[in-house]
């Protein structure tokens, strides 16, 4: 196995630099320097991008920036010893140590073991302190190897002494405290337990007179090679000092040994400490949780613990979502608001229907470029009478365009269901489904579209909740999330829609669809502006996707002699795609005022932007929210302006320039997109040259 880390990727008592980011620059040059990564700007942005989503300082004076990077060549441990320390991000203050791990894309998993188990050793007191009195990088080289291979030699490092490959007696055991999903040996990787008996005797004395509390919990980080490994650590440390049995299920990038489910059972309640999803979290189904990002579990594991101890003696703490105990689950965060319920709610409604009307939308798309728009009046009749073999007037065209429209008619049809159906599913889980499905059929059924989805879910999911919070016998339990739920939730809902809701709704919608008919030249525009604003303002968020929302809801209703849904499609496509253009463009136009990481997004925002993704914009706006995001609405303004007064065009619900096909007047949403992109480019870099930060100047220097 190659060496991980050698006496030429160690830097002793350097000022290098005063910022995280001057850091990871020199370290970045060490790693360029020994011959193991193929590019600075690949691997500096990749490790500046992973240290913007998480400060990967640590207690105890440590930094681990670390990142998967396809300019690796092999797995790289890069150290340094600070002078002055600089800081990451800690609670307790600045760094001193700082090991920037750098993974190949493809590592294989014994390297991502062995980066892992450096990790996890680094909140190991003994080790740490033996880093800072170590005289040579030798000396470190040894220690590192030395917690690296604890039971055997080590591999020679070039230029380590003789020896330096066996394990000095500060270096920790990694497999301390390191057990199966089953609880048994303590070698598998991926989960990490303190069973010790002694352990389970003071739980036993000091919480609960006839059992100890256990606790299990799951760390997880997107990179998954160091924070995963060290919240879990940190956890069964603390737990061990508390006497508390904890079980810890790591999900990182070495691999994944599940809890075994009779731990899992025994639980009193569950810690997630993840920036990612957890996988199979209905395993933890019923039990009580609290959740937070992983950082926290190595900053505060006791307080974790003490919390995760809470929730399990309170009846009303938030649970594990599934069937397993549906009547207890609490839907949302502690401590959340009514209108962030709601916004959650909402949005997983609509992130869940997009796909349906995404793939539907093309269909139709495709079915009008095959077969003309006339196919919506024969669409029907082609695909039942007609076949390969009996191909209908107009040819095998007409007949693939009458499939394909049928087909993308049937998946929009979804639209309103799963809309109302996500939002219950949002509210209440599970048992909300079906009676959210249900009151958006009838809501498309009365003609109360989008609108009457939005409230038959919300209505729906509500109920939902409400009925899963009875105390009921333990015998009826399993039938409340099956039967019970579904079953009185769809009743009230869907008879409120059909009896009191759904007419007042159509109305309302059918009045809506008028206006917006209705609308050109100077209102045409204002609408545009609106909708332009609305789409550049949180660049993928609530706003965002409201107007999103009401432009895919509409789509549906739109024809060749009712085109205003269609305009209004077009219209948020393209202001959507303005801000990462127009980001991609200042980058190019003057370089200096950008870091070598936004210079680097740059150039993938191009594909983002064409393609419709937003989001693509985010770097630049969460670096400097009150230049860029200005400049984006007042580009994206322009943009909705001159597709809506311009009458363009768009059957399809996604994917930018890519679908053109689809579009009506495509040379005009062309023109309309690199206006507002122009804009918002100039914009924001005259933004940027009478407000530079005086810290964006230092670090383009420094570049």
């Amino acid at each position: 196995m190659s060496h991980l880390i050698t006496e030429e990727l160690v830097t002793l008592d350097k000022n290098l630099g005063t910022t995280s980011q001057d850091v990871i620059r020199q370290l970045t040059d060490v790693v360029l320097a020994t011959g193991r990564a193929s590019e600075f700007d690949g691997l500096y942005a990749d490790a500046v991008a992973r240290e913007q989503k998480t400060a990967t300082g640590v207690p105890g004076g440590i930094a681990i920036p670390h990142c998967r990077s396809s300019a690796v060549l092999e797995p790289t441990l890069a150290m340094a010893r600070l002078a002055p320390a600089v800081d990451f991000g800690a609670k307790d203050g600045p760094a001193d140590l700082v090991f920037f791990i750098a993974a190949p894309e493809g590592a294989d998993k014994e390297h991502l073991k062995l980066l892992s188990k450096l990790a996890r050793s680094l909140i190991k007191k003994d080790f740490t302190a033996s880093l800072r009195a170590a005289e040579s990088p030798a000396d470190i080289v040894a220690l590192v190897n030395g917690a690296l291979f604890p039971d055997e030699s080590a591999p020679a490092a070039a230029g380590a002494p003789a020896g330096a490959g066996t394990a000095p007696a500060t270096a920790p055991d990694s497999s301390a405290g390191a057990a199966s999903g089953a609880g048994a040996s303590g070698t598998a990787a991926g989960t990490a337990t303190v069973t010790e008996q002694h352990g389970r005797h003071a739980a036993a004395a000091a919480a609960d007179p006839n059992r100890p509390k256990s606790l299990v919990a799951v760390t997880a980080c997107p990179t998954g090679i160091a924070h995963t490994y060290m919240a879990a650590d940190s956890l069964v440390a603390a737990g061990k000092e508390a006497g508390i049995e904890v079980q810890v299920e790591t999900q990182g990038s070495a691999g994944a040994t599940p809890l075994d489910p009779a731990i899992i059972d025994r639980a009193d309640a569950v810690i997630f400490a993840v920036d990612v999803d957890v996988r199979e979290k209905e395993r933890f189904a019923g039990k009580p949780v609290i959740q937070s990002p992983v950082k926290r579990a190595i900053d505060e594991p006791d307080v974790m613990l003490r919390e995760a101890l809470a929730a399990a003696d309170d009846p009303n703490a938030r649970r594990v979502s599934g069937t397993a105990d549906v009547a207890s689950h609490q839907t949302g965060q502690a401590g959340e608001s009514i209108g962030a319920k709601l916004k959650r709610a909402l949005l997983t409604g609509v992130s869940y229907m997009i796909p349906f009307v995404a793939g539907g939308g093309l269909l139709i798309a495709l079915g009008f470029l095959l077969g003309g728009y006339a196919i919506t009046d024969i669409a029907d009749t082609v695909v039942l009478e007609n076949n390969f073999g009996n191909l209908p007037d107009g040819g095998l065209l007409t007949y693939l365009g009458a499939v394909a429209f049928k087909i993308g008619a049937l998946s929009m049809g979804f639209l309103v269901p799963a809309l109302a159906g996500y939002i219950a599913y949002a509210i209440a889980d599970r048992p909300g489904i079906a009676p959210g499905f249900t009151a958006g059929a009838v809501a498309g059924f009365m003609g109360a579209g989008f609108l009457g989805g939005l409230v038959g879910g919300l209505l729906a999911g509500w109920i939902a909740h409400l009925i899963g919070q009875w105390s009921v016998p333990r015998w009826l339990r399993g039938l409340m999330p099956v039967v019970i739920i579904p079953l009185l939730a769809s009743i009230v809902a869907s008879g409120l829609m059909f009896l009191v809701l759904g007419g007042p709704i159509a109305g309302l919608t059918t009045a809506l669809n008028g206006w917006l008919s209705g609308l050109t030249g100077v209102s045409a525009a204002a609408l545009g502006i609106i909708l332009g604003l609305m789409m550049c303002f949180d660049l993928g968020g609530p706003v965002n996707k409201v107007a999103y929302a009401f432009a895919v809801a509409g789509l549906g209703a739109g024809s060749a002699d009712n085109q205003a849904p269609w305009m209004i499609m077009a219209t948020v496509m393209a202001a959507g795609m303005v801000p990462p253009l127009a980001m991609a463009l200042a980058t190019v136009l003057d370089r200096k005022r950008f870091s070598l990481a936004e210079r680097e997004n740059g150039k993938a925002a191009w594909l983002l932007g064409a393609a419709f993704i937003s989001e693509g914009a985010i770097p630049f706006a969460a670096a400097d929210p009150l230049r860029v995001i200005p400049a984006s609405m007042l580009g994206g303004a322009v943009t909705g302006a001159l597709t809506m007064a311009t009458g363009v065009t768009s059957q399809a619900p996604h994917g930018g320039i890519f679908v053109f096909f689809a579009m009506g007047n495509v040379v005009m949403f062309v023109v309309a997109v690199v206006v507002g992109a122009i804009v918002s480019a100039l914009a924001v870099l005259a933004l940027k040259r009478y407000a530079t930060k005086k810290t964006a100047s230092a670090e383009t220097v420094a570049a």
